[in-house]
């Protein structure tokens, strides 16, 4: 299409296009251009991938300008109500076609219920750090019976997630947990009821050698595991890579059997007599949303999403 314009392109094109752009780019940016640009913001297959990630509420969030700034300012989310009316408003664009959704720290209730009954299609849905009200969403789990993939903000509902995935959702394939705490009764729950998974993310978790070696035995279609910078065993383990030698990616650098900042304590007549975070460690992975405030944690979502299945026709396509 030499000397061609980009608004002659092709319609459907267009939509392939704009359907990565993000959020930000289709309200403020895009529909602004030229008329086809406008018509292509239309189409709800502009809509299938949702990232709501990084809309924050509070005294913290300040003006800088970026996209992200520029809608808040835009649709004056200053608060819950505000957030879950845009929330709604953009999904209700998607025409219940959504394959994609990022939810945001500030989700609430009326939010969730809405996705669920609004995302029959939902492949990938990425949840923060939750609050009381995200309690009830293992039991929203059976309205997403196509959903492949979930990134969990922490491990407190793992085995209720994992229990209703097992039952409702089967083409899952992909489960990523942050700074999760995997005992034995997590390590089985993975193996018993997910055991065809493919992709498995633990960063900074908390998991002794055997679990994860639970783990890597009994689930053998992995391809891609990501246990970097944990506690309970060390990089490099000899058997650990023996029992991973399977697996396409594994990553596992930074993992230590302790924690040498100090950060640990041992507990007597526990039966896990392992580490415990500390209060400094719970300030340390504070998870707001998808991205952290002072760590790596935006990288990783990003860098996860970007692996070999969402070019395919994995869980992260749309």
């Amino acid at each position: 299409m030499e000397g061609g314009k980009w608004e002659d392109l092709n319609m459907d094109c267009l939509v392939n296009v704009f359907g990565r752009v993000g959020i930000e780019s289709l309200l403020l940016d895009i529909p602004f251009v030229c008329k086809s640009w406008f018509k292509a913001t239309l189409s709800c297959q502009s809509w299938h991938k949702l990232d709501f990630s990084q809309i924050s509420i509070g005294p913290w969030f300040y003006y800088d300008g970026s996209k992200s700034s520029r809608l808040i300012d835009k649709y004056q989310l200053k608060d819950n109500w505000a957030v879950t009316e845009f929330i709604k408003y953009v999904i209700k664009r998607s025409k219940r076609s959504a394959t994609f959704i990022s939810l945001p720290g500030c989700c609430t209730e009326e939010a969730l219920i809405y996705i669920a009954e609004e995302c029959p299609g939902l492949k990938t849905l990425m949840l923060p750090l939750p609050h009381d009200h995200m309690l009830k969403i293992p039991k929203l789990i059976s309205n997403w019976k196509s959903l492949e993939f979930l990134r969990l903000g922490n491990s407190n509902q793992m085995q209720e997630f994992i229990t209703e995935i097992s039952i409702h959702c089967n083409n899952f394939v992909g489960l990523s947990v942050v700074s999760a705490y995997i005992w034995k009764d997590e390590a089985s729950a993975i193996v018993t009821l997910l055991p065809n998974i493919n992709y498995l993310s633990l960063r900074y978790a908390s998991m002794k050698k055997e679990n994860l070696v639970m783990i890597l035995q009994g689930c053998k279609e992995l391809e891609y595991v990501d246990v970097r910078d944990c506690i309970g065993f060390n990089e490099g383990d000899d058997e650990i890579l023996k029992f991973a030698s399977h697996i396409r990616t594994f990553k596992h650098k930074g993992s230590c059997l302790f924690d040498d900042v100090d950060y640990c304590h041992y507990e007597d007549n526990v039966d896990l007599d392992f580490c415990h975070y500390e209060d400094n460690d719970i300030d340390y992975c504070h998870y707001d949303g998808f991205y952290m405030d002072n760590g790596p944690y935006e990288d990783d979502y990003y860098e996860d999403l970007d692996h070999d299945y969402c070019h395919g026709e994995g869980y992260c396509s749309g």
